[in-house]
């Protein structure tokens, strides 16, 4: 969906700066392959930033916050999510109003490499 590209295009903007990133897509959230996300932190040295379109309680988010629970090393992780009552606009102002666009995952990448 929008969050995946938004991470997509997240990915393009620092990978032309040299910072390397990976991005996940878990297809779902149940069942969701924990093993994947767990390896997945493993090699991205723990940090973690999930993305999703939606209110965090019961999404994404939470799901990656479970199966992290189960990893045997310390992990970063942060939840990007609609965080205020949804409205209508045009696609990309909202993206970026409720902090999931490109550029807000930047941002978060950033923040969490400093």
């Amino acid at each position: 969906g929008s969050t995946l590209e938004s991470a997509r295009d997240a990915y393009g903007t620092l990978a032309a700066e040299g910072v390397q990133i990976r991005v996940m897509d878990p297809f779902t959230i149940k069942p969701l392959d924990c093993e994947a996300v767990v390896r997945n932190a493993r090699e991205c040295g723990g940090r973690v930033i999930t993305v999703e379109d939606h209110y965090p309680e019961g999404g994404l988010g939470e799901a990656v916050a479970g199966a992290l629970s189960s990893a045997d090393f310390i992990t970063k992780h942060k939840m990007l999510a609609v965080r205020d009552i949804p409205r209508s606009g045009p696609p990309a102002v909202l993206l970026d109003m409720f902090g999931i666009s490109a550029s807000k995952v930047v941002d978060a990448v950033r923040d969490m490499t400093k």
